[in-house]
């Protein structure tokens, strides 16, 4: 009886490693994807730029200079100066705050409610499952950027309105993801025996349907986040997002629009960072992706 407690310790330990593993797998294969590894340390770097830009940065963002107005890239001014004066390199630096700010918090809330509803409509099916799927089927039928666009005309432009705007559209691609990974879940034999025992739906969610669904959560969070700041951007291009004189990236461009022959520097450089922050998170994304999807491993 006393070498029944070592052994004991010896089972739990052996699950607790079974249980980490496919995490720690999955970090061994991401980490061996060398495009996913600079998507990160790409998303890395904006990320450093945006927390740390009013210590760095050259310049205040709205420091107008109109006797530097349309200076080319130099010493001085690294990456030129728009129609204002303005340093742009500071206010790229101060872009990346909007940008990504907007891009995890639509994200997150799409998330939230998306999963939600996809969870509800998986799990119970039946008149619920109606419902939910054609509340997504709808609001799927409307091409993105105008659901978005029609969002913002009807809560008027800003910045907040157009988060949430990028929010509700992204909603449907969550939902109807875990929507699928429920359905193919709640089939399992341990979810099963769970309800077998009498274990009530709420802790059955909970402690079995969720947690099984977090790694498709995950995958199309970041690939998301990318895709949300080329609407925040385009919402910004056509002045429906970020107003002067915020240096939201797509108001920049939007604001360069006249000046594109006569200095050019003003809409590559914000064109620049929408496209290396959108690449990092893709790549990053599609690593995660093959990480984490068993059916995408050898």
């Amino acid at each position: 009886m006393a070498e029944l407690a070592p052994n004991s310790n010896e089972i739990k330990a052996s699950v607790q490693e079974e249980v980490n593993s496919p995490w720690r797998d999955a970090y061994k294969s991401f980490v061996k994807n060398k495009a996913a590894v600079v998507g990160f340390f790409i998303v890395v770097f904006f990320i450093i730029i945006a927390f740390t830009a009013p210590f760095i940065a050259p310049q205040g963002i709205n420091e107008q200079m109109l006797e530097k107005r349309l200076q080319p890239p130099s010493a001085e001014h690294w990456l030129g100066t728009d129609d204002f004066g303005r340093d742009i390199l500071s206010r790229i630096m101060h872009g990346a705050r909007i940008s990504l700010t907007v891009g995890f918090f639509a994200v997150v809330g799409s998330a939230v409610v998306g999963s939600l509803l996809g969870i509800v409509a998986g799990y119970y099916g039946r008149w619920v499952d109606t419902i939910i799927s054609r509340i997504f089927d709808i609001l799927l039928a409307f091409p993105s950027i105008l659901l978005a666009i029609a969002v913002v005309a009807a809560l008027g432009p800003s910045l907040r309105n157009a988060l949430i705007a990028i929010a509700i559209i992204n909603i449907p691609n969550f939902g109807r993801l875990i929507r699928s990974r429920v359905l193919s879940v709640k089939e399992e034999e341990y979810v099963m025996a769970a309800k077998a025992i009498g274990m009530s739906d709420r802790r059955i969610l909970i402690s079995h349907i969720l947690p099984n669904s977090v790694a498709p959560i995950i995958v199309q969070g970041t690939l998301a986040i990318a895709t949300a700041i080329i609407e925040a951007a385009a919402l910004g291009f056509l002045g429906l997002g970020a107003q002067a004189p915020d240096p939201e990236w797509g108001k920049m461009l939007s604001d360069a629009r006249q000046f594109m022959t006569q200095a050019p520097w003003t809409m590559i450089f914000p064109g620049l960072a929408i496209m290396l922050t959108v690449l990092g998170f893709n790549l990053m994304g599609d690593g995660l992706r093959d990480a984490l999807d068993p059916k995408m491993k050898n």
